[in-house]
């Protein structure tokens, strides 16, 4: 089965690389998305061993900021049932779950972030269908090509992992 590549976008206020590199064995669930798209893709299509790309969002300076492993692949997101957090649907049932989440493991923080602005560079090029740049893209988890993960990694002048 080919590798499969990812881009993961998440507000580093709400949840950051740095809160990543702080879990135990820098490993964490990828939570509370609210997207019947992004779950879908969550629950059917995302792999043990994947690759993505940690996407800083909705900051001073949103972009790439290292790259996870997928170590538990789509399971039902258990803040979908929590009372207590932001997360919580009252509508969501366990024994037919509505929201899925992985878990993802940190392997890389780059040095310096891909911006967002530096991905538009390449935006008529090796980038053009590169779904976080099209207009209107709203979705937290979106599927980067091997080509794209590749170009993007000359970009940081780091290997891929």
């Amino acid at each position: 089965r080919a590798m499969n590549y990812w881009l993961m976008k998440s507000e580093p206020s709400t949840f950051g690389i740095d809160d990543l590199a702080r879990a135990p064995n820098r490993t964490a669930g990828w939570d509370g998305v609210r997207n019947y798209q992004a779950r879908t893709m969550l629950r059917d299509d995302f792999r043990v061993g994947a690759r993505a790309f940690f996407h800083h969002s909705s900051c001073e300076v949103p972009g790439i900021v290292g790259t996870m492993e997928v170590v538990r692949a789509g399971h039902p997101d258990p803040t979908a049932f929590d009372r207590t957090p932001r997360n919580f649907d009252v509508g969501s049932d366990p024994s037919s779950p509505r929201w899925y989440q992985v878990e993802v493991r940190l392997l890389r923080k780059f040095a310096q972030p891909v911006t967002l602005e530096t991905l538009r560079e390449h935006a008529t090029g090796p980038l053009r269908d590169l779904i976080v740049l099209r207009r209107g893209n709203r979705l937290s988890v979106m599927p980067v090509t091997a080509d794209e993960w590749k170009f993007i990694h000359r970009l940081t002048r780091e290997r891929p992992a």
